[in-house]
């Protein structure tokens, strides 16, 4: 049985009432901005920094080499059946939602990334590090998707080792070019 919060993000993006297999009557009449706030509270109320300094294992005190930094954002990289909606704004968005936390050691990138769906009980969690000297690049990307039959771009961050790479959204963050820069800066310190 969907809970309130659910009910109302199937509303959102079934406004023409019903969601698929007709498990329950859409709520209609949500606003983006409604949503967003949504979204945003739920965001709040999960308290991630603790999470992932908890999933870590770590005391925040070795985690200092730079500040923390956190991405958040519409999950779109990950194609596994999200809802989207192109809102009265112009602006895409998504059920699910992607936030990461970065964390830097003296000697290590920790990251904790947690990504959640508004429609249903579905989130994802994971963990990784990784030593300095292993990362080839931090850096943005941006990829055109297609949304409902219009072409979306979306804005990604991106670590890079041999052989993998890690993503995560920075839709939500207006200033992320100067965090990535912050951290390309003192990835060339710790190979310099």
């Amino acid at each position: 049985m969907p809970t309130a919060e659910q009910k109302k993000a199937i509303g959102y993006f079934n406004p023409k009432g019903g969601c698929p297999g007709g498990c329950i009557e859409a709520l209609t009449g949500m606003k983006d901005a409604d949503y967003e706030q949504m979204v945003v509270a739920k965001l709040n109320s999960l308290n991630l920094k603790q999470k992932a300094i908890a999933k870590i294992g770590l005391d925040e005190d070795q985690l200092k080499e730079i500040p923390p930094i956190f991405f958040h954002g519409y999950h779109f990289i990950d194609k596994n059946n999200p809802s989207y909606r192109l809102g009265k704004d112009n602006r895409v968005r998504s059920s699910k939602y992607d936030a990461t936390w970065l964390f830097f050691s003296g000697t290590q990138v920790y990251m904790y990334q947690y990504i959640f769906d508004m429609l249903e009980d579905w989130r994802k969690e994971s963990t990784e590090e990784y030593f300095y000297k292993d990362i080839t690049n931090f850096s943005t990307a941006t990829e055109t998707v297609s949304v409902n039959g219009k072409s979306v771009t979306v804005n990604q961050f991106q670590l890079v080792v041999p052989g993998d790479k890690f993503y995560c959204s920075t839709t939500g963050v207006p200033d992320a070019d100067r965090a990535i820069n912050a951290m390309k800066q003192k990835l060339r310190e710790k190979k310099g």
